[in-house]
């Protein structure tokens, strides 16, 4: 059986346009299909989270959803996972700190 496409014909795929996303007031070049995370490394961002105890960065670990280190707030919603959450034009991700929300002062 014949493929419609061979990697040789892949290497020419071009993503859609790109569109910005902010981190921290900051903005930052994301791609159609990228996640949050994807877009946060491609920008040089390895940290977007504070631990709960001692406050220590934290970023992406395993990348498919399943240790929860990656959490960030996202529009304003605490406790996302950036390795799962597509990036969107407009998006804006903030470094999470401790348990994300701050206004209980747990």
């Amino acid at each position: 059986m014949a493929r419609d496409r061979s990697p040789l014909d892949l290497v020419g795929a071009a993503p859609g346009a790109a569109f910005e996303i902010t981190f921290d007031g900051r903005p930052l070049t994301a791609l159609p299909g990228q996640s949050v995370a994807a877009a946060l490394w491609a920008a040089g961002i390895l940290a977007w989270r504070t631990t709960r105890v001692g406050g220590r960065p934290r970023g992406a670990f395993c990348g498919i959803g399943q240790c929860f280190d990656c959490l960030a707030t996202i529009n304003s919603r605490p406790n996302r996972r950036a390795c799962l959450v597509p990036a969107r034009p407009g998006d804006r991700v903030t470094t999470q700190e401790g348990h994300g929300h701050a206004e209980l002062g747990v």
